[in-house]
């Protein structure tokens, strides 16, 4: 009975399972928003590449 009773007050399990899935959840928000940030970031860098590299003469 004494053991039972040990198991059911031990939590520490539990507690490590509840940071590891915290963790999961952080790291995929993280890569699904720098996949959407990676997109745009690409799409500004390319136009400011292309404006570098083709200036328009002053006037």
């Amino acid at each position: 009975m004494n053991t039972l009773r040990k198991m059911v007050k031990n939590n520490k399990g539990a507690t490590a399972i509840e940071y590891g899935l915290i963790a999961a959840l952080i790291a995929v928000a993280a890569i699904a928003g720098m996949n959407s940030l990676g997109g745009s970031l690409n799409t500004a860098f390319g136009s400011l590449g292309t404006t570098i590299a083709n200036p328009k003469p002053a006037s």
